[in-house]
């Protein structure tokens, strides 16, 4: 019997909620169980950088939670599910997460994942990246956190800023074996 998937993604404040976005596009076409929390400076962000409406992109997941419902099932060790992504991640909520402050709904998820040795994909968004930043990446990376930064690769040629979007995105499906063709994968034979 095959395992179906079900995902925890959390959309936080930081600048790039259009990787956020356009991931629960996919997850939702390709019919995978969705668990949403949108911080509230997503959903400001969200407001300031796209023309996207925030209760069509909550529509988009299986189910929906407020940042601060700790009470959710996500927040329990014994709701399984296949893992979490946190697109984009702003320093903030890496912060709680490396350190263990489960201040909100997100953070606290990624808790549970963490001390369930569930897979946790956080694509962090900020630059300059400072030691204080990156301290708490390799912290998190050293116990087997993913961490995959907004850093689109130039080499499919990408004509639009949804072309790098997209190239995340599909780095970012990858992670959890989702098959996708979101960008145009390296061919060596043209090299």
């Amino acid at each position: 019997m095959e395992k179906k998937l079900k995902i925890v993604v959390g959309i936080t404040g930081s600048s790039g909620v259009i990787y956020g976005i356009k991931l629960l596009y996919f997850l939702n076409k390709l019919e995978i169980e969705t668990h949403v929390v949108l911080s509230k400076w997503a959903e400001k962000n969200i407001e300031i950088e796209t023309d996207e409406n925030i209760s069509k992109i909550k529509e988009l997941a299986t189910y929906e939670y407020e940042e601060n419902n700790m009470a959710a099932s996500i927040s329990s060790g014994s709701f399984k599910t296949s893992g979490m992504i946190i697109i984009p991640c702003s320093m903030k909520t890496l912060s709680s997460i490396a350190n263990g402050y489960d201040d909100n709904l997100i953070s606290r998820a990624a808790s549970v994942t963490i001390k369930e040795n569930r897979k946790l994909v956080i694509v962090p968004r900020e630059t300059p990246l400072s030691q204080i930043h990156l301290s708490n990446m390799l912290k998190l990376a050293k116990i087997g956190v993913i961490i995959l930064p907004a850093m689109p690769g130039f080499y499919h040629r990408p004509k639009t800023v949804n072309d790098l979007v997209l190239h995340i995105v599909g780095k970012t499906l990858d992670q959890f074996d989702i098959s996708n063709e979101a960008f145009k994968r390296w061919d060596n034979s043209k090299a």
